[in-house]
Order: C-alpha cells, then sequence, then structure tokens
C-alpha cells in the first residue's frame, strides 16, 4: 500500500483504472492491470502470487479514489494469496520509503 503514496508522487492524478485479472492465477511480479494518470499509463504488478478475487468497482466512476483514500475508497484488488509467508517477506512502509528515497538520489 504504501506503493500507493509513492506512485501517486510520481503519476499524479489517476483518471482511470483497468483490472482485468479477476479469477486469474498469478505469479508475483505479474501484471494484473493498468492505471491511467494524467502523465501516462502505468501496468500494475501483483507483489506476491495468488489470485484476484474481487476488483472494486466503484473505481469506474471514482478512479480518483486512488489518490484520495488509497487505503478507503480507494482499494484494487483482493486476492486469495497462494503462500502466507510471501506476504511476511514484503516491506513495510518505513522500508519501501528508505528503498524508494535511495532509488531517487541514485
Amino acid at each position: 500500500a504504501e506503493y500507493m503514496g509513492f506512485a501517486q508522487k510520481e503519476l499524479g492524478d489517476i483518471v482511470f483504472v483497468d483490472i482485468t485479472a479477476v479469477g486469474k492465477p498469478l505469479a508475483a511480479n505479474e501484471i494484473f492491470g493498468t492505471v491511467e494518470a494524467v502523465k501516462t499509463v502505468s501496468d500494475l504488478y501483483l507483489p506476491i502470487s495468488g489470485t484476484i478475487t474481487e476488483v472494486n468497482g466503484g473505481l469506474e466512476s471514482t478512479p480518483e479514489n486512488v489518490n484520495k483514500d488509497a487505503y478507503g475508497e480507494g482499494w484494487m484488488v483482493k486476492m486469495t494469496v497462494d503462500n502466507i509467508a510471501d506476504v511476511e517477506a514484503l516491506l513495510d512502509a518505513a522500508a519501501y520509503e528508505q528503498l524508494v528515497g535511495k532509488k531517487k538520489k541514485k
């Protein structure tokens, strides 16, 4: 979820969300959709293996919720995870922010 904060700064206002991978098993780092922002279109990558079980249909009419309330009304997908240990291995917000900060300095 911390990705969204970084992505919002990089992409700008989200104007369209397209997620078509519902019910399809996906591997980690596979593309599950796209977001269109004022500046560009960007692929969405699943950070862990699993199956998307639900998409936030509200984003069709209010994609700006991704910017306004990423942790609430702007959620994108719900999924079944293949291996719970993969979730535990994800970076927390502080570690992700540190990683992104290092990359931006280069």
